[in-house]
């Protein structure tokens, strides 16, 4: 039933055309993301990176519509004013430290979680540093800025899972909370962490506004969205730790030697 909707959405949005040629190519010739090959590692790495990349013009978009931050932006605002330093180098330190929580409570870390850490901070700056989009003049033209922002966070965020190298730190952290705190809903601790996050951004003299409230409520359904226009199901997806990651190099060294080894006997036999 959930696949015939899914499918049912699709249909309504890129017609039976260009559905069916997802699903040919994309879907069967292009998923890697088992990651059982190191050659299909390195693939994701760098579909993550590229995703991550363009996130980063996602979150800008968020910001330069000036309305209001996103909740954990707004933190990394708040930080980057305070201190006086970049909004990536703001990013990074939170993502670290959030990523040490992960690792104490002994969540499963993957090699695209350290990618998502350093590259989206770093993405941010890039286009700030060229200012690659002008300021809107008009509240319309805000909110179809930071909903435009939203979208392209929400495909980029498709694809990253799609590498299956680990979640975000922050979604990580809700995991990990959420089974602490088992009787408390997921919602509410979601709302717990992005009200903190706001609270001690907005202290730090982060942007609040109307835009934070937007993203707050609207990004989840958006991504949602942009999840079943693509028929993606993220419950289908094993994010591989960095412990399978390696076992999966060593393997391939181990069996490239093999393969070496093998070869100078035959030329010596």
């Amino acid at each position: 039933m959930r696949d015939n909707k899914i499918g049912h959405y699709h249909k309504l949005l890129f017609g039976y055309e260009q559905q069916r040629l997802y699903r040919k190519f994309y879907m069967k010739k292009f998923s890697i993301s088992d990651n059982r090959t190191a050659k299909n590692i390195v693939l994701n790495i760098f579909i993550a990176v590229v995703s991550l990349f363009i996130n980063g013009f996602g979150i800008y978009l968020t910001m330069k519509a000036n309305i209001g931050a996103s909740p954990w932006d707004v933190l990394n605002l708040g930080l980057s004013k305070t201190f006086g330093i970049l909004y990536g180098t703001a990013s990074i330190s939170v993502s670290i430290t959030i990523l040490i929580i992960d690792i104490w409570m002994k969540e499963p870390i993957g090699l695209a979680m350290f990618i998502d850490s350093i590259v989206v901070g770093k993405s941010v700056d890039f286009f700030n540093a060229f200012d690659f989009a002008p300021q809107p003049e008009s509240l319309a033209g805000s909110i179809g800025m930071l909903f435009l922002g939203l979208v392209i966070i929400g495909y980029t965020q498709l694809f990253y899972m799609k590498a299956a190298l680990g979640c975000g730190p922050r979604d990580t952290l809700l995991v990990g909370l959420k089974k602490r705190l088992k009787k408390i809903p997921i919602g509410v601790v979601s709302i717990g962490l992005l009200s903190a996050a706001t609270l001690i951004g907005f202290l730090l003299g982060g942007p609040v506004g109307i835009g934070t409230v937007l993203c707050a409520f609207c990004a989840g359904p958006v991504m949602q969205l942009a999840f079943r226009s693509l028929a993606f199901d993220a419950t289908n997806i094993h994010h591989q730790s960095i412990p399978e990651s390696i076992a999966v190099f060593a393997a391939a060294i181990k069996k490239s030697h093999a393969r070496r080894l093998a070869g100078r006997q035959r030329r010596h036999a």
